[in-house]
């Protein structure tokens, strides 16, 4: 079976403290009323593509220790094809939502996926990062992220020439302010867009845009009330845009798939417990006027 797509950015084993009344201080503890263990990082993003009915692999390699075995269990029971090598330790997050958002801390060893690895897989897409474009094979199609660390280093400096040859820039509006400079969003999707093609910026509650050429188009954001936890909603945000566009979705009707299935995952603590099934997606979809791409209806 082919790999529909495959996930090159690092996996995390999320901690994630539910309940806090409140976010500690220095020198202060806080007490939670649960802990909770769940994949986090690119592993989100291979989960939410796999129940959406994506053919999804991990290529970044897994910790020969109790946290990788704990993600490795959680990948298969979801059909997630593993990574073909086994590291040393596996990345870790500390996640502490409280009031609409979160605190994280992070502990990484850097042993990110290599061109051999994802090329494994055979894969019909690839989504990486911007510093790990060169594990992604020729003619394959990529979509790309750029978390803040990134956006921070790049900021004022040019975007690798291989990005303009790659299907999608997705990234938050502080990202993107980031990388191109510009203080307005519209304004820095456009900038990126000349660099990298197609630009998708996430607005948060406030929906998304995408930049393709001198075009920006704009969906609202799905309101949500009694929002838990926030962490993971890009990844996932990332996982249904992908799927969508790989069905043939038009650029609006992606952003208005990624942006629902973002919103339904903060309901819950933990992003893989938000991460929509394609039957929940599809219903919350038609509710809102949405068919699923590639379907045809009778």
């Amino acid at each position: 079976m082919s790999v529909d797509l495959v996930c090159a950015d690092p996996a995390f084993l999320d901690l994630t403290f539910v309940g806090l009344d409140a976010l500690p201080a220095p020198g202060e503890e806080r007490h939670a009323e649960d802990l909770l263990r769940s994949p986090g990082g690119a592993a989100t993003v291979a989960i939410g593509a796999a129940r959406l009915g994506l053919v999804s692999a991990l290529a970044s390699p897994l910790g020969d220790d109790a946290e990788g075995a704990f993600v490795r269990a959680a990948l298969v029971g979801e059909g997630v094809k593993l990574p073909p090598r086994t590291v040393a330790r596996t990345p870790v997050t500390a996640v502490m939502p409280h009031d609409g958002e979160r605190a994280m801390a992070t502990f990484y060893p850097d042993e990110p996926a290599t061109l051999a690895d994802v090329a494994s897989f055979a894969p019909r897409a690839v989504l990486t990062s911007l510093t790990r474009l060169d594990a992604v094979p020729d003619d394959t199609m990529a979509y790309v992220t750029a978390g803040d660390a990134e956006a921070r280093a790049l900021a004022g400096a040019l975007l690798p020439e291989r990005v303009r040859s790659t299907r999608a820039l997705l990234v938050n509006a502080r990202e993107a302010r980031l990388l191109s400079g510009a203080e307005h969003v519209a304004d820095a999707a456009l900038s990126l867009a000349a660099r990298a093609g197609r630009v998708v910026v996430t607005l948060g509650p406030g929906g998304a845009l995408c930049a393709t050429g001198g075009d920006v188009v704009q969906v609202e954001g799905v309101e949500v009330h009694d929002v838990v936890d926030t962490t993971g909603a890009g990844d996932l945000f990332a996982a249904a845009y992908i799927w969508s566009d790989l069905a043939g979705a038009t650029p609006e009707d992606c952003l208005r798939w990624a942006c629902l299935a973002a919103a339904l995952s903060v309901r819950v603590p933990t992003a893989v417990a938000g991460a929509q099934t394609i039957e929940q997606l599809a219903a919350a979809g038609s509710e809102r006027g949405l068919a699923i791409p590639g379907r045809t209806t009778t």
